[in-house]
C-alpha cells in the first residue's frame, strides 16, 4: 500500500519532504502510473481497444527418432488421472538409435526412473516431453532445439515386445496424445505387437 501511495505521489511530481505525511494525490486513473513520462508530465495510457496480449508461443513438433516414425503403440487415455492407460506413444526404434528433441526446450530432467532412463524437456508453450528409455547425453537446463540429440535408445527397460521409444507429452497434470502435436498428425504407421 506504501509503496502503490509512494508511485502516485512520485507520478505526479509532488515528492514529500523527509519525515512528512505523503501528500494525497488524486487518482488520474492508468495515466498518472504509466511508464516513461516526459518532461512534461505523464503519457496517455493507452486506448483500451489497443491492448494487444503478448503473442502465444508456437512451438512446432517432430518425431523423436531420427529414422520414419513407426507407431507401435498408440495413446489411451485414462478414463481419470489415477486410472490405468498408456500416457503416451511408443515408437519402434533401434537400441542405440538416436533419440531427438521433439521441439525446442530446455531440459527439465536428464536420469533413471524406477530403473529405466528418462530424458524430459520443458517447451515455450508450457508442455513437457518424456522420452524413455534413454541413455541421455544432455544435462538438466541445457538448451536444445528440435532435432538435436538427448541421448540413445537404452538397450533395454523398452516395455514393448521390441526396441521401442516412449514418448509421452504432458500438459499440466494431463497427457496429451504427442501425434496430434505432429503436422498433420502424422506421418506414423500402426505396427502389429509382433513387429
Amino acid at each position: 500500500m506504501a509503496l502503490a501511495l509512494g508511485l502516485l505521489v512520485a507520478a505526479a511530481g509532488a515528492v514529500p519532504a523527509a519525515g512528512s505525511a505523503p501528500s494525497v494525490v488524486p487518482d488520474r486513473g492508468p495515466a498518472a502510473l504509466s511508464v516513461g513520462a516526459g518532461a512534461a508530465g505523464p503519457s496517455a495510457a493507452p486506448d483500451a481497444g489497443s491492448f494487444a496480449p503478448p503473442a502465444s508461443f508456437v512451438v512446432r513438433y517432430r518425431t523423436p527418432t531420427a529414422a520414419a516414425a513407426r507407431l507401435v503403440r498408440g495413446f489411451a487415455a485414462p478414463p481419470a488421472r489415477w486410472a490405468a492407460g498408456h500416457r503416451g506413444v511408443d515408437l519402434a526404434a533401434d537400441a542405440g538409435s538416436a533419440v531427438l528433441a521433439p521441439a525446442d526446450g530446455t531440459v527439465a530432467f536428464a536420469g533413471a526412473v524406477a530403473g529405466r532412463g528418462v530424458v524430459t524437456v520443458a517447451h515455450a508453450d508450457g508442455r513437457r516431453s518424456s522420452l524413455e528409455p534413454v541413455d541421455p547425453t544432455v544435462t538438466v537446463g541445457q538448451r536444445v532445439a528440435a532435432g538435436e540429440a538427448l541421448g540413445t535408445v537404452s538397450q533395454e527397460g523398452w516395455h514393448c515386445t521390441a526396441p521401442c521409444l516412449h514418448w509421452g507429452v504432458r500438459e499440466g497434470l494431463d497427457y496429451l496424445d504427442p501425434i496430434t502435436l505432429l503436422p498433420g498428425g502424422g506421418p506414423v504407421v500402426l505396427l502389429p505387437d509382433d513387429a
